[in-house]
């Protein structure tokens, strides 16, 4: 039978965020697998997973009980968490749906399918060349049956029973619409990641149990991960311990009705409004069986006491913050120290950011004049934030973003929107594009001029990287075997071989064309008996009888390339 809600409020919708963070990181590894090219390093489950959990973080430091009030906050941590496309493109969907119940203490049936379609108009607004076939197709076809289902029924569950149905539905026509999934035999991967966000929000509205693998813990199912000691930090600052008014951070998780000293029934005002009066910064999270609390007081003894009145307590965590300050200054001041004695004098009029991985790139950026390089690549997005920080704490005046992969644009662009100096992004898709721009780079030039100076000497690389296959495949005509090595050349797949020498070799011999002089060569771990450097000599002593003129960049920067890290 239906279920009948005519509302959400702030505990279903707090609920809901958390049931799909918790489903989406279960399933990561999924949607990942479902990368149209059978690469070892497809993201998009991955990246939603950790952005969505920033957009909980956030939901869960905001103190009003007002869902508009708690859909702003998901917003705003889902867009400074916000990683690779797909991560962008899921913040737009909720930032779209946070403007729509703006001002609004609790949704109804309408306002929930208004929220949806507002969703789907940002987010394809954007996409500066939308696509059909992925997750856009999937949230303008679940807005869609939403607000169908809305106009003829205020029946909440309803309504998103009708929206997760039309997700679904239109997962499975991605293929017929993007012919690169149906050539692969998979869903659109980011589509797939709605549509598990979507499922978990209609199983809380039915009150259905989401079952989350006992081997994969949800990063932010209980308060021990939402509220740990990275995040204190972050609020603390450097303030002086004792000017901390509540001192000591308490958790407690209660099994409601159980115990031997439940005085009370649960009631979650009673029960909130005598917690609220101990401290601040309090969250209290329910459902029929446990209430988790996570409160900042000076009486930790009163907190637990007072659970105890409703049920026994299932966990209890207490931390003093004053200790831990005084500790965290005294590492800051280390590091600071430390800091001083590499520091630059003077801040960069221009600062670089730069995206790469491994201790050799991040050598070889700096030797090219790079500011900061940020810890990333195919493998592991930065987020949002994380460019935003390196550009604030430049200390320059101006600043160019290097994202070097196309899966960091989205990203880049928010980070221009929301960084406190007017800065550029010049869209490198490769390390090799990054470091061909940055020869582009004059000082005492404009962001604008600079800008265009890089740009356009990325029309002057070509990049190609060797990868192998995790699964069998059959791709842009290439009947791919598991273990294949394969030749992509600017993004695309051009070569598959069962050796990495012969593939590379082959990829070599396609990039090149007459006006072709120079040919860098970058190298990490390798799963081959073939030692790397073994192999790029041999590369390179085939590239030498073809008379082409190769500048050895391995010798030059081999000390530090051979430490390249693993994405």
């Amino acid at each position: 039978m239906l279920l009948q809600t005519k509302k959400i409020t702030n505990r279903e919708f707090a609920k809901m965020v958390e049931a799909a963070s918790a489903f989406l990181d279960q399933n990561a590894e999924f949607i990942n697998s479902l990368n149209v090219f059978p690469v070892p390093d497809g993201d998009t489950g991955t990246n939603m997973s950790l952005s969505l959990d920033s957009g909980l973080k956030y939901l869960n430091d905001e103190t009003s009980t007002s869902v508009g009030a708690l859909a702003t906050a998901l917003a705003n941590g889902l867009l400074m968490g916000a990683r690779g496309n797909s991560g962008v493109i899921l913040s737009q969907i909720f930032r779209g749906f946070s403007k729509s119940t703006e001002g609004k203490d609790e949704l109804s049936a309408t306002d929930l399918a208004d929220a949806f379609a507002a969703g789907a108009e940002t987010a394809y607004k954007a996409v500066m060349k939308p696509t059909e076939g992925t997750v856009l197709t999937v949230v303008r076809e679940a807005a869609k049956a939403a607000r169908k289902t809305a106009a003829r029924d205020d029946n909440i569950v309803a309504v998103m029973d009708a929206t997760y149905e039309a997700a679904s539905d239109a997962l499975k026509t991605t293929p017929d619409l993007l012919p690169v999934l149906k050539q692969v035999g998979v869903v659109d991967s980011g589509g797939q990641g709605l549509t598990f966000v979507l499922q978990a929000f209609d199983d809380v509205l039915n009150d259905r149990e989401i079952k989350v693998s006992a081997t994969h813990k949800p990063n932010t199912n209980e308060m021990d991960e939402m509220i740990d000691a990275e995040h204190h930090r972050s609020v603390q600052g450097n303030i002086d311990p004792n000017s901390i008014v509540y001192g000591y951070c308490t958790e407690i998780m209660v099994r409601i009705g159980k115990g031997k000293q439940v005085d009370h029934p649960f009631d979650y005002d009673e029960f909130y409004q005598y917690l609220a009066n101990l401290g601040d910064s309090l969250l209290v999270v329910s459902d029929d069986e446990i209430v988790k609390v996570h409160v900042h007081t000076e009486h930790p003894g009163k907190v637990l006491a007072w659970g105890q009145e409703f049920g026994d307590l299932a966990k209890v965590k207490v931390d003093n913050m004053r200790l831990q300050q005084e500790t965290i200054m005294e590492k800051d001041e280390a590091n600071d120290d430390a800091a001083a004695e590499t520091a630059p004098k003077e801040a960069p009029e221009t600062a670089i950011i730069t995206i790469a991985a491994g201790d050799g790139m991040k050598t070889l950026f700096k030797s090219l004049g790079a500011t900061t390089v940020i810890s990333g690549g195919q493998t592991m997005n930065p987020s949002t934030q994380d460019i935003v920080d390196a550009i604030n704490q430049s200390g320059a005046k101006q600043a160019i973003v290097l994202p070097n992969n196309s899966n960091i644009f989205m990203a880049a662009d928010q980070a221009v929107e929301a960084a406190d100096v007017p800065t550029v992004i010049v869209h490198s898709k490769s390390i090799s594009q990054g470091m061909t721009a940055m020869l582009g780079f004059e000082p005492d030039h404009t962001n604008e001029e600079n800008q265009k100076a890089m740009e356009e000497n990325l029309t002057t690389v070509t990049g190609g990287e060797v990868t192998h296959a995790v699964r069998d495949s059959h791709v842009d005509g290439f009947d791919i075997k598991k273990n294949d090595f394969m030749g992509l050349i600017d993004g695309k797949i051009a070569v598959v071989g069962k050796t990495l020498q012969e593939t590379a070799k082959q990829m070599v011999a396609k990039m090149l064309d007459e006006d072709s002089e120079i040919v860098t060569i970058i190298y990490g771990p390798t799963p081959m008996k073939l030692k790397p450097i073994r192999c790029l000599r041999r590369l390179a002593t085939l590239m030498m009888s073809w008379r082409l003129k190769f500048t050895r960049v391995i010798n030059r920067y081999i000390h530090s390339l051979s430490q390249l890290n693993k994405n």
